[in-house]
């Protein structure tokens, strides 16, 4: 289960700091969520069930060739972007800071342990709105265009 938050960035922290991953991901189903990602040097599919806050959520490894071979029946915008990883509290955010046609787009995710704790999370001054909810923020959707 993926109980997660999502939010908009008012100001960019100082990002030399910290580490980050290189992903590129294909949706090749956006009912339910089925999607291919690269992730620096690793490859998965991934089905997500239903849901904006808490959803099931199953990765499966690829290997190289599955990943292209898949990557290329995605519909729509194969998503690109950097994900950096910033502790906080006993947190980690995530915060993918998008790459073309979305450049000017950067989302934190946090994820929880339950959603109660979701629910009570502070996120930190530099948040700006809570997304969550908001289905246009889904990276599922951003690969049928913003």
């Amino acid at each position: 289960m993926e109980i997660e938050r999502k939010f908009t960035i008012k100001e960019l922290p100082d990002l030399t700091k910290y580490s980050f991953h290189i992903m590129e991901q294909g949706y090749l189903n956006t009912n339910p969520v089925v999607r291919v990602r690269k992730e620096d040097d690793n490859y998965y599919l991934t089905y997500k069930g239903k849901g904006l806050l808490a959803r099931e959520e199953y990765n499966l490894p690829l290997d190289e060739a599955a990943y292209y071979h898949l990557v290329e029946k995605a519909d729509g915008i194969i998503i690109r972007k950097k994900r950096y990883l910033i502790p906080y509290e006993k947190y980690t955010i995530e915060l993918d800071v998008f790459a073309e046609p979305y450049e000017n787009l950067v989302i934190a995710e946090v994820e929880f342990e339950s959603e109660e704790e979701a629910m009570t999370f502070r996120p930190p001054a530099w948040f700006k709105e809570d997304v969550t909810l908001d289905r246009r923020y889904h990276n599922s959707n951003l690969s049928k265009g913003f």
